[in-house]
C-alpha cells in the first residue's frame, strides 16, 4: 500500500502555514509591545491613574473574548478572507486611535477597538482549509511558535521603539504591522477553493455542551485564564518596580526582558521533553505553577534591588513560557474526539478574559496598595490555581486524527464500536455530514497506517 503520510508539506501548504503564522505574529506583536511600556510611559497621559493604566493594558482582552467565536462563525458563512481583512483593518484603526490619543481614555478606546479585530478563529479555520490532514498539526505548531516568538520580540522591541518614538510612535508601528498582515493575506497566503467546516478547526455547536461540562477541560480553561491574568497584572507592577526598587531608567528595560526571554526559552525545553516523553505532564504543570507562586512571593517580600528583580523576572518567564507552551497540547489531549476546535475556542476566550481581568485587577491593586499589593494578589491567584490543578487527572497521551470515510464506511452501523475495541483507540466519533471520523489514539500502541486499514478496509484493499 502506498503510504502518503511521510510526504513533506506541499509548496502551497508551506506558504499558507508560514504566511498565516506571520499574520498571527504581527498582530500579537502589536498586542504585546505595549505591555512592558504602558505602566512607565502611560503615566504621562492626561487623566492617567494606575487603575486606568491597568484597564488600558487589559482592555483588548474584553473585546477579543466577546468577538472571537462569533467572528469564527461568520467566517464559516461568508468566507475566511473577508473576516480576516475586516479584523485587521479594525485592529489598525484601533492602533491609530491610540496613537492620536493624548489622554488615557483615548488609549483605552484604541485598545478596545484593537481587540475587536478578533481574527484568531478565522485564521485557524483558513489554515485548516489550506492544509491536508496529516500536516495540520505541524502547521498549527508553526502558528504556536510564531505567537511565542512574537511575545519575546515584543518585550524587547516595545521598550526600544517607545524610547525612540514615544507611545504614539509605538501604536503607529502596530498599525503598520496590521497593514503588513493584510498584504500577507493578499499576496502570500494561497487562495482556498473550499471552506472546510470541520470540528477540529472551529467551534461546533454540538460539542459545546460536553466541552463546558468536562472538568479537566474546565481546569485547563481556568489555568490559561489565571496565567494571563498574572501576566497582565505583573506588567502593571514589574516595569514600575524596575524604576522604583531597581533604579533602572525606563529606557533601559529592554535588556532585562531580552535576558529573561533568552534564558527562559532554553530553560523550559528540558521540562517539556520530560513531560511528554515520561508522560508526566501533570507533574510539570504543578511544578511550573508552584514556581510562579514562589516568584510572586519573592517579588512581594524580597526583590528590593535590581539583581533580585532581574533573577525573579528570568524565573517568572521560564515558568510562564513553559505553561504557555504546554497548556494547548494538554487541551488537545483531553478534549473528546471531534471536540478539539470547540475546546480551543473556549480556551482562547478564557485566555483573553484572563488578560482583561489581570490588567484591571493589577491596576486597581496598585492604586490601593502599591507594588507589594499587586505581587501579593498574583501570589493569591497562583495559590488558587495550584489548588484547582491538583485535582486534575493525568492527561491521556493520545493524538487526534480526522480521517475521511468512504460512503460504505459512513453507512457501517457499528464502525465506532468496532474501532473502540482496537487496543490504542481511546475515543471515536463519526460525523456523517463531513463523511469523516474523528479518532484519538495512543501512537505507542497503534500506528496511523494500521488504523487507516481498519477504518476503510475497502479502499485499502484497492490500493494494495
Amino acid at each position: 500500500m502506498h503510504d502518503t503520510h511521510n510526504e513533506r508539506m506541499s509548496g502551497s501548504e508551506t506558504r499558507a502555514a508560514s504566511g498565516l503564522a506571520l499574520v498571527f505574529a504581527f498582530r500579537m506583536l502589536g498586542m504585546f509591545m505595549v505591555l512592558p511600556v504602558l505602566a512607565t510611559y502611560g503615566m504621562d497621559l492626561a487623566g492617567a491613574t494606575p487603575a486606568l493604566i491597568g484597564l488600558a493594558i487589559g482592555a483588548y482582552g474584553l473585546t477579543q473574548a466577546v468577538l472571537q467565536i462569533p467572528f469564527g462563525v461568520v467566517s464559516d458563512r461568508i468566507g475566511r478572507r473577508p473576516v480576516i481583512y475586516v479584523g485587521l483593518v479594525i485592529f489598525a484603526l484601533g492602533s491609530v486611535l491610540a496613537a492620536q490619543a493624548d489622554s488615557i481614555w483615548g488609549v483605552i478606546a484604541g485598545r478596545i477597538l484593537q481587540g475587536a479585530g478578533a481574527i484568531s478563529a478565522a485564521v485557524m479555520a483558513l489554515l485548516s482549509d489550506l492544509t491536508r490532514e496529516q500536516h495540520r498539526t505541524k502547521a498549527m505548531a508553526m502558528i504556536g511558535m510564531s505567537i511565542g516568538l512574537s511575545f519575546a520580540v515584543a518585550m524587547v522591541v516595545g521598550p526600544l521603539l517607545t524610547r525612540a518614538f514615544g507611545l504614539s510612535g509605538l501604536f503607529l508601528a502596530t498599525a503598520g504591522l496590521a497593514l503588513v498582515g493584510i498584504a500577507l493575506i493578499a499576496f502570500v497566503v494561497p487562495s482556498s477553493h473550499s471552506v472546510l467546516s470541520h470540528r477540529e478547526s472551529g467551534v461546533a455547536r454540538q460539542a459545546l455542551g460536553p466541552t463546558l461540562r468536562n472538568p479537566d477541560l474546565l481546569r485547563l480553561d481556568i489555568s490559561i485564564f489565571v496565567l494571563h491574568a498574572i501576566l497582565m497584572a505583573s506588567f502593571v507592577a514589574l516595569p514600575l518596580a524596575f524604576v522604583e526598587r531597581g533604579g533602572l531608567p525606563k529606557e533601559q528595560h529592554w535588556w532585562v526582558y531580552l535576558t529573561a526571554l533568552l534564558v527562559s526559552f532554553f530553560a523550559m525545553i528540558p521540562f517539556i521533553i520530560y513531560g511528554e516523553k515520561k508522560r508526566k505532564m501533570k507533574r510539570v504543570l504543578l511544578g511550573a505553577v508552584s514556581v510562579l507562586l514562589l516568584v510572586e512571593v519573592f517579588f512581594w517580600q524580597w526583590a528590593d534591588n535590581l539583581r533580585g528583580l532581574v533573577i525573579g523576572t528570568v524565573v517568572f518567564f521560564t515558568a510562564f513560557n513553559l505553561l504557555e507552551a504546554s497548556l494547548p497540547s494538554l487541551v488537545s489531549k483531553v478534549s473528546p474526539a471531534g471536540g478539539k476546535g470547540t475546546a480551543m475556542g473556549v480556551y482562547s476566550t478564557s485566555q483573553f478574559l484572563g488578560a482583561a481581568l489581570g490588567g484591571i485587577l493589577g491596576g486597581w491593586l496598585f492604586q490601593h496598595g502599591g507594588l507589594s499589593m499587586v505581587f501579593l494578589g498574583c501570589a493569591g491567584l497562583c495559590a488558587f490555581w495550584l489548588l484547582t490543578a491538583l485535582r486534575m487527572n493525568e492527561p491521556p497521551y493520545v493524538t487526534s486524527l480526522r480521517m475521511p470515510l468512504t460512503p460504505e464506511a459512513v453507512r457501517e452501523a457499528g464502525l465506532t464500536e468496532r474501532l473502540m475495541a482496537v487496543p490504542g483507540v481511546t475515543d471515536a466519533v463519526v460525523v456523517a455530514e463531513e463523511a469523516a471520523i474523528y479518532i484519538k489514539l495512543d501512537t505507542k500502541i497503534l500506528d496511523r497506517a494500521t488504523l487507516e486499514r481498519l477504518v476503510n478496509p475497502a479502499s485499502a484493499a484497492c490500493e494494495a
